[in-house]
């Protein structure tokens, strides 16, 4: 099971921190703070830099936490609630991601929920304190 567990949450924790560095730096492909917080700025999320560089920070310190087992529920929570926003503000409209739909923040909300639930396991930082 601990083994399991590592690898969720190294793939969804390292992937959301990787998508707040799409916002917080541009990386990977991202628009970078203004970019970013231009489309806040058009979906109602104001002041959108400010806002686009919360989110940004929330999922790299979530993700990179979270893929370490450390603070788990925190790193947990912050991932859900990026990934709520995201729904609420953006693909409340459909299901499936195909169709810009919130199928796909559903699943990383499940995965990071089930996760905080049962414990990060023992090859985290919190099984060691």
């Amino acid at each position: 099971m601990a083994l399991g567990l590592l690898i969720i949450r190294l793939v969804l924790g390292l992937t959301i921190a990787a998508h707040g560095t799409q916002k917080v730096f541009g990386w990977f492909g991202g628009y970078g703070p203004k970019g970013t917080g231009g489309f806040f700025d058009s979906i109602g999320i104001k002041p959108g830099v400010l806002m686009a560089v919360v989110a940004g920070l929330s999922e790299i310190v979530g993700g990179l936490f979270f893929a370490a087992g450390l603070w788990t529920p925190l790193a947990a929570a912050l991932i859900i609630i990026t990934m709520l926003v995201a729904i609420i503000k953006v693909h409340y409209k459909s299901y499936w991601s195909t169709s810009n739909g919130f199928e796909y923040n559903l699943l990383l909300i499940a995965a990071a929920l089930g996760v905080a639930l049962i414990g990060a396991g023992d090859y985290s930082l919190d099984a060691l304190f």
